[in-house]
């Protein structure tokens, strides 16, 4: 790379990076101004008077601590579900000869080209079916097992050498005991991968909990706060909303820095462009 267009590229790089964080930090201003001043000035990036009571009025706000935990609880049922499905289709279609692999994967890759709007009338048609409308299990069980989770622990999954799994079984290992002591251990990279992509898959699925949650106890975060961001005579609380958007991308953040590491290797690993 000539030393002319190293700098141009730092530079498109840089802006690439501001752009991007730029309604980041907008909205962690809004968060931090008042109603009054959000609506005087909507596009300052910097709150001319420094406040957290949109922070105190969110925490006090009814229902708020239910619909966090309710979206704790679906976000691990969602993980949970991903890590156990994805990591044992993906081992299978990868390293299990069985009559039908081909048409499965054919399935799963078939899966991930379907848009979600395409099924969301099914899927809440066999939700309530099932008797599970208006439950925490309804709203996560749809995403319990993302074709594109199996598709990331498949393709995982080939770049672990067969001969490492042959000398198991010639050793004696039953093929869970593979699984679980010698594949499971290697995937940490795909694990994670699927651990961040379905979290925030859950975290900030709103139009599925808001069709299936008919009821204040079941709503998830950001269908809580959608409903309690209007304020009298219907008009939007920018600075709650704000301070709600910032709460609710918090823990992605965090995982994201956590697991970064993992995830790009697992990115990596996968073959994903």
């Amino acid at each position: 790379m000539s030393r002319v267009s190293r700098p141009a590229l730092y530079a498109a790089l840089v802006l690439c990076a501001l752009l991007t964080t730029l309604p980041f930090v907008w909205g962690v201003s809004g968060s931090l101004r008042s109603l009054d001043e959000i609506r005087s000035d909507p596009g300052a990036l910097l709150p001319h008077h420094l406040t957290f009571g949109n922070f105190t009025r969110l925490f006090e706000t009814q229902g708020f601590g239910r619909f966090l935990l309710n979206s704790v609880v679906v976000a691990l049922i969602v993980v949970s579900g991903n890590i156990v499905a994805a990591s044992a289709a993906g081992y299978a279609l990868a390293k299990l000869d069985f009559a039908g692999r081909r048409l499965a994967f054919g399935a799963v890759m078939a899966a991930m080209m379907v848009p979600f709007t395409a099924v969301f009338v099914t899927q809440f048609v066999i939700t309530v079916d099932l008797g599970i409308a208006d439950t925490l299990a309804g709203i996560a069980l749809p995403g319990a097992a993302l074709p594109l989770s199996v598709f990331i622990m498949r393709q995982y999954a080939q770049s672990v050498p067969d001969e490492l799994l042959e000398a198991a079984r010639i050793d004696g290992a039953g093929e869970f005991r593979i699984f679980v002591r010698i594949f499971l251990p290697l995937a940490g990279p795909a694990v994670a991968t699927i651990t961040i992509m379905a979290f925030l898959n859950s975290w900030n699925n709103f139009i599925w909990p808001l069709v299936v949650a008919q009821s204040m106890s079941t709503y998830t975060l950001p269908v809580g706060l959608a409903a309690t961001s209007q304020a009298a005579a219907h008009v939007t609380d920018y600075g709650l909303l704000l301070a709600g958007a910032i709460v609710v991308m918090l823990p992605v953040l965090v995982l994201f820095l956590f697991l970064q590491r993992y995830f790009v290797q697992g990115i990596a690993g996968t073959g994903l462009r």
